[in-house]
C-alpha cells in the first residue's frame, strides 16, 4: 500500500462524511452520529497516513520534503488542515452538522486534486526556491489559518440558515442547527485564529522571500492577495471589538473574507502570474 491508496480511502471517507452529514441534518439520528464520527475519524487517520507516507516516498526518491511540492499536495494538505480543525471545534462546540458545509469543499478539493487532467500526482523535486525549511513554517502557518476560515465560512452560512428560520418562524427555533449565539461565537473565534495565524504566515512568508530573492515584498499577485484577505479580516475584528458588529453584518464579511482566501489559494494561480506561479 502507498500514499495514493491511502488517500483514494481519503477522498472516499470525506464524500461518504458529506452525504452522512447532509442525512444527519434531516434526520438526527444518534446512530447516524456515532458513524458519520466514525467515518470523520477513519478519513482524518487514512488522510494523515497517506500525507506521511507521501513525506516518506520522497525521501526514498532522494528529494525528502514535506508534501506541498505542486498543486496536488497542497490541496491534499489543505483539505487535512481543514478536517483537523473543524474537528477540532467540533469537539469544543459540539458543531457536528457544520460537516455538512465544510465537506463539500473538502471533498471537492480533493477529487479536483486527483480527477482533474491538469494537475500532475508526482512526486517531484521542490524547485530552488523551495528548498529551504521556511516552506513547512510558511505554508503549513497559512493553511492552519485558512482551515479556520474554512470554518468560519461554513459557520457563518449556518447562521445565516438559522436566521432567516427564526425570522420566520418569529423565534430563535431550535432546529438542528446550533443556536446563533454559539454560532456567532465560532465565526468570531475561528476568525481571530485565523487572522492571528495568516499575519504569521505573511511575515513568515516575507523572511523567507528575502532568503530566496533578496527581497521582504514584491507586490507579486499572491503577496498582495494574501494582504488584501488579511486586511478583510482585520476589518472584521474591529467591527466586531470596537463597533460591536455581531450577527448578520460579520456573517456577511466573514463570507467576503473567505472569498478573498480561495482567490489567494486558487485564483491566483491560475489567473495571474508571479513568483508563486509555481504552486
Amino acid at each position: 500500500m502507498n500514499s495514493s491508496f491511502f488517500l483514494g480511502i481519503t477522498t472516499i471517507a470525506y464524500l461518504l462524511a458529506m452525504a452522512l452529514s447532509f442525512y444527519y441534518l434531516f434526520f438526527r439520528n444518534k446512530k447516524l452520529g456515532f458513524i458519520l464520527q466514525f467515518v470523520v475519524i477513519a478519513g482524518l487517520v487514512a488522510h494523515t497516513a497517506g500525507l506521511g507516507l507521501r513525506w516518506y516516498e520522497s525521501y526514498e526518491l532522494g528529494f525528502g520534503h514535506i508534501p506541498l511540492s505542486n498543486m496536488y499536495e497542497t490541496l491534499m494538505s489543505m483539505s487535512w488542515c481543514t478536517v483537523l480543525v473543524y474537528f477540532i471545534m467540533e469537539k469544543k462546540y459540539k458543531t457536528d452538522i457544520l460537516g455538512v458545509f465544510i465537506f463539500p469543499l473538502v471533498s471537492l478539493a480533493m477529487a479536483f486534486a486527483s480527477l482533474s487532467p491538469n494537475i500532475q500526482d508526482e512526486i517531484e523535486p521542490l524547485i530552488p526556491a523551495l528548498q529551504s525549511n521556511w516552506l513547512t513554517y510558511h505554508v503549513l502557518t497559512c493553511f492552519i489559518a485558512y482551515a479556520a476560515f474554512a470554518i468560519s465560512f461554513g459557520s457563518s452560512i449556518a447562521f445565516l440558515m438559522k436566521n432567516k428560520k427564526s425570522k420566520q418562524a418569529s423565534q430563535d427555533s431550535g432546529g438542528v442547527l446550533p443556536s446563533t449565539d454559539v454560532l456567532d461565537e465560532v465565526i468570531y473565534k475561528a476568525n481571530a485564529v485565523g487572522f492571528l495565524l495568516l499575519g504569521v504566515g505573511i511575515i513568515t512568508g516575507a523572511v523567507w522571500a528575502n532568503y530566496a530573492w533578496g527581497s521582504y515584498w514584491s507586490w507579486d499577485p499572491k503577496e498582495t492577495w494574501s494582504l488584501i484577505t488579511w486586511l478583510i479580516y482585520a476589518v472584521f475584528l474591529h467591527a466586531r471589538i470596537t463597533r460591536g458588529w455581531r450577527g448578520t453584518k460579520t456573517a456577511v464579511l466573514s463570507i467576503i473574507g473567505f472569498c478573498g482566501v480561495l482567490f489567494t489559494f486558487l485564483g491566483v494561480n491560475y489567473l495571474l502570474s508571479g513568483l508563486h506561479s509555481y504552486a
